[in-house]
Formats: C-alpha cells, sequence, structure tokens
C-alpha cells in the first residue's frame, strides 16, 4: 500500500515519537520505503538522526537522576535508568573502535560501557569499581550495537559496597558478562 507524503510523514512522526530509539532502518521496513526516503523525510521534519535523539532523551531526562558521574562520561547511551536498581546503554562499535586489521572490537570499550554503567546505576556521589569478574563470550564486529543491561544484585543500604551484574549483547547473542562490586559513598573524598 503506497501512502502519501502526508500520511507517511505523519507516521513516522508517530512512530519516533512512541519509539525514539528506533533505528532509520527499521523506520524504512515499517513505511516500506528506502532508507533515503526516510533521511530526506527526517529532514524535512526537522527530525535529528538515532544518536542525536538518544543523546536528546539522555540529557533530558537523566541528568538529574545520576549522581555518581556526569552523563557525558558514560561510555554509551543510557537508553533507560532506575538508579538504584537496573539501567540499560547502547553503544554503536565504529572504525575507532576496532583492531584495523580484523575489524574486531578492541575490548577495553566493551568493558568501559559495562562498568560506566554500573557505576552510573548507583545512587551516591562516589562510586568505584573495586573488583570485576568479567568474561567475553563472543567477539564483537565494527558495525555492531552492543545493548548493556545493569541489574544491582544486592540491597546497596547495606554496607559501602554494592554488587552489579552487567550484560551485555548484539542482537540476541550475549557477548559479554561482567558482575561488579563498587564501593560507594554520598561524600567526595
Amino acid at each position: 500500500m503506497k501512502r502519501t507524503k502526508i500520511e507517511r510523514h505523519a507516521l513516522l512522526q508517530k512512530t519516533i515519537a512512541n519509539n525514539p530509539f528506533v533505528t532509520d532502518d527499521e523506520l524504512s521496513q515499517i513505511l516500506n520505503v528506502s532508507i533515503q526516503t526516510i533521511r530526506l523525510d527526517r529532514m524535512e521534519l526537522a527530525i535529528p538522526e538515532l544518536r542525536e535523539r538518544i543523546k536528546l532523551v539522555a540529557k533530558n531526562s537523566l541528568t538529574d537522576e545520576i549522581r555518581s558521574l556526569p552523563v557525558d562520561e558514560i561510555i554509551g547511551d543510557i537508553i533507560d535508568i532506575t538508579v538504584g536498581k537496573r539501567a540499560i546503554s547502547m553503544f554503536d562499535v565504529k572504525a575507532e573502535h576496532v583492531f584495523k586489521r580484523n575489524r574486531i572490537a578492541r575490548g577495553h570499550y566493551i568493558f568501559a560501557q559495562a562498568n560506566s554503567l554500573a557505576v552510573a546505576i548507583v545512587n551516591n556521589e562516589l562510586a568505584l569499581t573495586t573488583k570485576a569478574d568479567i568474561r567475553f563470550l563472543k567477539q564483537v564486529r565494527e558495525g555492531d550495537r552492543i545493548i548493556a543491561k545493569a541489574t544491582v544484585c544486592d540491597d546497596q543500604a547495606k554496607s559501602d559496597r554494592i554488587m552489579i551484574h552487567v550484560e551485555s549483547f548484539v542482537d540476541q547473542t550475549c557477548i559479554f558478562t561482567g558482575d561488579f562490586e563498587l564501593f560507594h559513598s554520598n561524600k567526595l573524598k
């Protein structure tokens, strides 16, 4: 079914309003048009690209919530967080994140995304990783999108330590797991 430009624009705006994290590729499938048409429509409607939409959502909703580090110091883009309980971030692997000879992602970027997400979830001014038990399960390549999910494992009110479990995925495949122990305090030392 071919839509008019006005109908397509309305559906595009509605789809992005419902899910600001939808990709141009997904939009092209939903609207049954080319990616180039989606990009032109977004430009006409002054709708920023996915990465900019994520940053806007993060700045608007997360700046006041995250106390342990500035939002711009988090590796990846936080797309959902309940401070003290759970969080999700997204990281797009680009050319600068991979080894040149084989296009495989450098492990420290995958670790940094998971570690900074674990720190961000802590509801204190100071949060420092004291120990991490990590496993890289599958290689990640340039162009992959990593979704990291962090969950608090124990009650942080018990002590000045908190355990956070992080799992990272590309598509539906788990590529990394980590258990992070963090020291936390309400006072910067």
